[in-house]
Protein backbone atom coordinates (compact mmCIF):
# COMPACT_ATOMS: atom_id res chain seq x y z
CA UNK A 1 0.00 0.00 0.00
CA UNK A 2 2.95 2.12 0.66
CA UNK A 3 3.23 2.36 -3.48
CA UNK A 4 0.08 3.22 -3.95
CA UNK A 5 -0.16 6.05 -1.45
CA UNK A 6 3.32 7.01 -3.31
CA UNK A 7 1.77 6.74 -7.03
CA UNK A 8 -1.38 8.51 -5.40
CA UNK A 9 0.63 11.42 -3.93
CA UNK A 10 2.78 11.80 -7.48
CA UNK A 11 -0.56 12.02 -8.94
CA UNK A 12 -1.81 14.82 -6.51
CA UNK A 13 1.01 16.67 -6.98
CA UNK A 14 1.72 16.33 -10.76
CA UNK A 15 -1.92 17.37 -11.03
CA UNK A 16 -1.91 20.28 -8.32
CA UNK A 17 1.16 21.53 -10.75
CA UNK A 18 -1.13 21.61 -14.16
CA UNK A 19 -3.82 23.49 -12.14
CA UNK A 20 -0.88 26.17 -10.94
CA UNK A 21 0.75 26.30 -14.48
CA UNK A 22 -3.02 26.71 -15.50
CA UNK A 23 -3.70 29.80 -13.67
CA UNK A 24 -0.42 31.19 -14.53
CA UNK A 25 -0.96 30.53 -17.98
CA UNK A 26 -4.41 32.38 -17.56
CA UNK A 27 -2.82 35.33 -15.66
CA UNK A 28 -0.56 35.91 -18.73
CA UNK A 29 -3.01 35.90 -21.49
CA UNK A 30 -4.66 38.17 -19.48
CA UNK A 31 -2.06 40.23 -19.09
CA UNK A 32 -1.05 40.31 -22.79
CA UNK A 33 -4.62 41.11 -23.65
CA UNK A 34 -4.49 43.97 -21.41
CA UNK A 35 -1.36 45.21 -23.13
CA UNK A 36 -2.46 44.82 -26.37
CA UNK A 37 -5.86 47.13 -25.22
CA UNK A 38 -3.28 49.77 -23.93
CA UNK A 39 -0.95 49.85 -27.44
CA UNK A 40 -4.68 49.88 -29.43
CA UNK A 41 -5.79 52.80 -27.47
CA UNK A 42 -2.57 54.25 -27.82
CA UNK A 43 -2.46 54.52 -31.21
CA UNK A 44 -6.00 55.29 -31.28
CA UNK A 45 -5.18 58.35 -29.47
CA UNK A 46 -2.12 59.07 -31.91
CA UNK A 47 -3.75 58.71 -34.69
CA UNK A 48 -6.70 61.46 -33.01
CA UNK A 49 -3.76 64.03 -32.97
CA UNK A 50 -2.15 63.43 -35.78
CA UNK A 51 -5.04 63.95 -37.54
CA UNK A 52 -6.16 67.05 -35.66
CA UNK A 53 -2.39 67.82 -36.34
CA UNK A 54 -2.64 67.68 -40.17
CA UNK A 55 -6.22 69.73 -40.16
CA UNK A 56 -4.37 72.75 -38.09
CA UNK A 57 -1.04 72.57 -40.27
CA UNK A 58 -4.06 72.79 -43.48
CA UNK A 59 -5.67 75.40 -41.99
CA UNK A 60 -2.49 77.62 -40.90
CA UNK A 61 -1.04 76.66 -44.30
CA UNK A 62 -4.21 78.17 -46.12
CA UNK A 63 -4.39 80.91 -44.30
CA UNK A 64 -0.64 81.49 -44.69
CA UNK A 65 -0.93 81.26 -48.41
CA UNK A 66 -4.32 83.70 -48.38
CA UNK A 67 -2.02 86.21 -47.02
CA UNK A 68 0.67 85.76 -49.12
CA UNK A 69 -1.46 86.52 -51.81
CA UNK A 70 -3.07 89.27 -50.33
CA UNK A 71 0.03 90.84 -49.42
CA UNK A 72 1.53 89.92 -52.85
CA UNK A 73 -1.76 92.06 -54.23
CA UNK A 74 -1.49 94.65 -52.24
CA UNK A 75 2.36 95.21 -53.59
CA UNK A 76 1.52 94.85 -56.95
CA UNK A 77 -0.90 97.46 -56.55
CA UNK A 78 1.27 99.88 -54.94
CA UNK A 79 3.86 99.37 -57.60
CA UNK A 80 1.63 100.02 -60.43
CA UNK A 81 0.39 102.97 -58.78
CA UNK A 82 3.67 104.46 -58.41
CA UNK A 83 4.39 103.70 -61.46
CA UNK A 84 1.83 105.32 -62.99
CA UNK A 85 2.16 108.31 -61.03
CA UNK A 86 6.16 108.66 -61.99
CA UNK A 87 4.57 108.14 -65.40
CA UNK A 88 1.87 111.05 -65.17
CA UNK A 89 4.35 112.88 -63.46
CA UNK A 90 7.36 112.62 -66.20
CA UNK A 91 4.57 113.66 -68.70
CA UNK A 92 3.11 116.73 -66.94
CA UNK A 93 6.89 117.91 -66.77
CA UNK A 94 7.53 117.10 -70.21
CA UNK A 95 4.56 119.16 -71.48
CA UNK A 96 5.60 121.89 -69.04
CA UNK A 97 8.87 121.86 -70.51
CA UNK A 98 7.47 122.02 -73.91
CA UNK A 99 5.09 124.89 -73.74
CA UNK A 100 7.98 126.70 -71.82
CA UNK A 101 10.37 126.23 -74.37
CA UNK A 102 7.71 126.80 -77.16
CA UNK A 103 6.60 130.13 -75.39
CA UNK A 104 10.63 130.99 -74.82
CA UNK A 105 10.84 130.23 -78.44
CA UNK A 106 7.80 132.41 -79.56
CA UNK A 107 9.50 135.26 -77.58
CA UNK A 108 12.33 135.14 -79.22
CA UNK A 109 11.12 134.79 -82.62
CA UNK A 110 8.84 137.90 -81.94
CA UNK A 111 11.68 139.99 -80.96
CA UNK A 112 13.97 138.46 -83.83
CA UNK A 113 10.93 139.56 -86.02
CA UNK A 114 10.38 142.54 -84.48
CA UNK A 115 13.79 143.17 -84.65
CA UNK A 116 13.89 142.50 -88.31
CA UNK A 117 11.04 144.48 -89.03
CA UNK A 118 12.60 147.90 -87.53
CA UNK A 119 16.00 147.23 -89.74
CA UNK A 120 14.37 146.86 -92.77
CA UNK A 121 11.89 150.11 -92.31
CA UNK A 122 15.40 151.73 -91.34
CA UNK A 123 16.76 150.21 -94.21
CA UNK A 124 14.00 151.08 -96.77
CA UNK A 125 13.77 154.90 -95.44
CA UNK A 126 18.05 154.73 -96.41
CA UNK A 127 17.46 153.32 -100.00
CA UNK A 128 14.97 154.95 -101.00
CA UNK A 129 14.79 158.59 -102.72
CA UNK A 130 13.05 160.79 -100.56
CA UNK A 131 10.26 162.50 -103.05
CA UNK A 132 10.25 165.59 -104.14
CA UNK A 133 8.67 167.88 -102.56
CA UNK A 134 7.50 168.94 -106.11
CA UNK A 135 5.36 167.28 -108.65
Amino acid sequence: MKIASLIAALVATAALTALGQEGVVQDVKHGAKKAGETIKDGLETAGEKTKETAKTVGKKTKETAETVGEKTKETADTVARKTKEAVNGTGEKAAETTRKTHHESSKTASKTKAQTTEEQTTDHDSNTPVPSPTP
